[in-house]
C-alpha cells in the first residue's frame, strides 16, 4: 500500500506520542530512591542520654517538666524529673504519663511495632517537594495507636528522614478523638535521633490539647556530644 507523505507524517506523530506516553510511565519517582535509602538504613535503637522538656496545654490548665532520660540495651529506658511546674493535672495525667508509657512500651519490647519498617507500613514514594525534600507516603498495616498515617520527609541525598508527620492510625482513647502529630530529626554524632515533637489532640469535653517535647542530647552510642546552638534554643521556653 502506498503511503502518502500526509500519512507518514501522521503515523509518525502518533507513534512519537505513544512513545512518549510509554517513557513517561517508566520515569521512577524522584523520591523513590531516597525511599530506598532509608529503607536500607540500620534503624536499631542507639543507647542515648538527653534532657527533654515537656510542656503541655488544655484550655487553661498548662504544664511542663524537665527530666533526664536515657537509654541503654542493658537497662531500658530511664528518666529522672529535675524541674517542673504548672498545673498538677497536667504534670500527672499528661506529662509524666508520656514518660512513664515510653517506659512501659521498652520494658515490653514494643518499641518494634512503631518502628519506620516494612513490617510495619508500606512505602509509597510521592515526589520531592519545594524544600526539596523527598515526600514518602506511610500507609500503616495495622490500626495501632503507635502507628502513624501521614508521611514522611527524607534528605533526597542519602534519604535521611528530617521530619514525620500526620495522624495517628488509631486514637489510644475512646475520649481522643484525634491526634495529629510532627516529629523532627537531625544527625547527632553520625546517628538521626528525633529532637523536637509536636502534638495535637481533640479531647471530648475537654476540647483541644498540644503536646510539645524537645530532646538535648549530651551522649549518643556511649560517646559525648555537645548540644548544637539550635538545638539548645528550640528547647528553650519560658518556665510557666
Amino acid at each position: 500500500m502506498r503511503i502518502t507523505r500526509a500519512r507518514a507524517s501522521a503515523l509518525l506523530m502518533f507513534t512519537i506520542a505513544g512513545l512518549g506516553t510509554q517513557l513517561g510511565a517508566t520515569i521512577p519517582d524522584p523520591a523513590d530512591r531516597s525511599m530506598r535509602q532509608f529503607l536500607a538504613q540500620d534503624d536499631t535503637q542507639r543507647p542515648y542520654r538527653a534532657t527533654r522538656r515537656l510542656e503541655a496545654e488544655n484550655g487553661k490548665r498548662t504544664g511542663w517538666l524537665e527530666a533526664v532520660t536515657e537509654y541503654s540495651l542493658e537497662s531500658g529506658f530511664r528518666y529522672e524529673v529535675t524541674a517542673e511546674g504548672g498545673s498538677d493535672y497536667i504534670r500527672s495525667k499528661v506529662l509524666r504519663a508520656v514518660l512513664q508509657g515510653e517506659q512501659e512500651a521498652v520494658a515490653r519490647g514494643a518499641t518494634g511495632r512503631s518502628s519506620l519498617a516494612r513490617a510495619n507500613y508500606s512505602f509509597q514514594a510521592n515526589g520531592v517537594d519545594d524544600a526539596g525534600l523527598a515526600n514518602v507516603i506511610l500507609s500503616p498495616r495495622r490500626q495501632e495507636p503507635v502507628l502513624v498515617a501521614g508521611t514522611m520527609f527524607l534528605q533526597p541525598d542519602d534519604g535521611r528522614l528530617v521530619r514525620l508527620q500526620g495522624q495517628l492510625a488509631k486514637s489510644p482513647s475512646f475520649w481522643i478523638k484525634k491526634v495529629e502529630i510532627v516529629r523532627s530529626y537531625e544527625r547527632i554524632a553520625g546517628t538521626v535521633v528525633p529532637v523536637a515533637l509536636a502534638s495535637t489532640a481533640q479531647l471530648r469535653l475537654l476540647g483541644v490539647a498540644t503536646l510539645r517535647m524537645t530532646y538535648v542530647y549530651s551522649e549518643i552510642d556511649g560517646h559525648a556530644v555537645r548540644p548544637s546552638p539550635p538545638l539548645l534554643a528550640l528547647a528553650k521556653s519560658p518556665t510557666r
